[in-house]
C-alpha cells in the first residue's frame, strides 16, 4: 500500500493542475509560466543531488571507489535522456520547430509527448528510492522517499497546468485537454513501479540506478526547463522560480529524510 502511495502522489500532482483547464481562461501568465518552469528546474536539480547522488556515494563508499558508480551511473541517465529525446518526436512549449525523428504527429500530440519525456526520470527517481528505501540496509528511509515523492508532485502541479493550457489554446477541448494532461504523467508511477521490480532483481547496482536517475533529471533541466525559463522577457522569474524550488526540496529532503 505505501508503494502504491508513494508512486500516485507525483502523478496526483500532474493530475489536479491539469484541472486548471476548467477554470483557468486563456494562456499562462508569462511571468508565472516562468516562475514555474524554473521552480520544476530548482526542484529537479535539488532532488538529484540529496535524494539521488548523495545516498548514491554513501552506499559506495564500503566499496572503496565512492565516486564510480555516481559517475558512471550519472553519465549512463544523460546518455539515456538523449537517446529518447534523439528519437521520440515532440515539441516544446513556445517552440514551432519539433524535434526527435521526423512525423506525422500533430502539433498537440508532440507537445504532449515533450511533457511525458520530462516525466520519465521523475518516475524512475521516486521508484528507486522507494526501492532504497525497502532494502532496509541503505541510508535511505521511507521518509525520504516520501519527501522526494511529495517535491516532485508539488512541482508537477503546476506543470499539469502548462501543458493541459497550452493545448486549450490550440483549440482542443477541456476534457481532452485534461485527459492529456493525465497521460502525459502516467509514465511516473509506470515508471516508478518497472524500477523497483528492476531493482530488487539487481540490488547490487542499487548506486548505479540512484545516479542513473540524477542524470536523467539533470538532462531535463538543462535542455529543456532552463532554456525555456530563461528564454525571452522575464528570464529574472525563471532564476527566482528555481532557487525557490531548490530550496523547497532541500528542505523536504533534509527534514523528512
Amino acid at each position: 500500500m505505501t508503494e502504491f502511495i508513494v508512486l500516485m502522489i507525483p502523478f496526483a500532482g500532474t493530475a489536479l493542475g491539469s484541472m486548471m483547464v476548467f477554470f483557468m481562461r486563456g494562456k499562462v501568465n508569462p511571468k508565472l509560466e516562468k516562475t514555474l518552469l524554473g521552480f520544476a528546474a530548482g526542484v529537479m536539480i535539488a532532488a538529484s543531488v540529496w535524494s539521488l547522488l548523495i545516498p548514491s556515494i554513501e552506499m559506495s563508499e564500503a566499496q572503496g571507489v565512492a565516486w564510480f558508480p555516481a559517475a558512471i551511473g550519472f553519465c549512463l541517465g544523460v546518455l539515456f535522456l538523449l537517446i529518447i529525446d534523439t528519437l521520440v518526436p515532440h515539441l516544446h512549449l513556445d517552440t514551432d520547430k519539433p524535434e526527435g525523428m521526423k512525423s506525422g504527429f500533430s502539433r498537440t500530440t508532440m507537445m504532449m509527448l515533450a511533457v511525458t519525456i520530462h516525466n520519465i526520470p521523475e518516475g524512475m527517481a521516486v521508484g528507486v528510492t522507494y526501492a532504497g528505501a525497502a532494502l532496509g540496509n541503505t541510508s535511505i528511509t521511507l521518509t525520504g522517499a516520501l519527501a522526494l515523492s511529495i517535491g516532485i508532485a508539488i512541482q508537477n502541479f503546476p506543470e499539469g497546468a502548462i501543458i493541459s493550457m497550452p493545448l486549450r489554446s490550440e483549440g482542443m477541448k477541456r476534457g481532452r485537454a485534461f485527459f492529456c494532461g493525465i497521460l502525459s504523467g502516467i509514465v511516473e508511477p509506470l515508471g516508478g513501479f518497472l524500477t523497483i521490480m528492476l531493482t530488487a532483481q539487481i540490488i547490487p547496482f542499487l548506486p548505479y540506478l540512484l545516479s542513473f536517475a540524477a542524470g536523467a533529471m539533470f538532462y531535463v533541466v538543462v535542455e529543456e526547463l532552463i532554456p525555456e525559463s530563461q528564454s525571452g522577457e522575464h528570464s529574472n522569474m525563471g532564476t527566482i522560480g528555481a532557487g525557490l524550488g531548490f530550496a523547497l526540496m532541500m528542505v523536504l529532503d533534509v527534514a523528512l529524510g
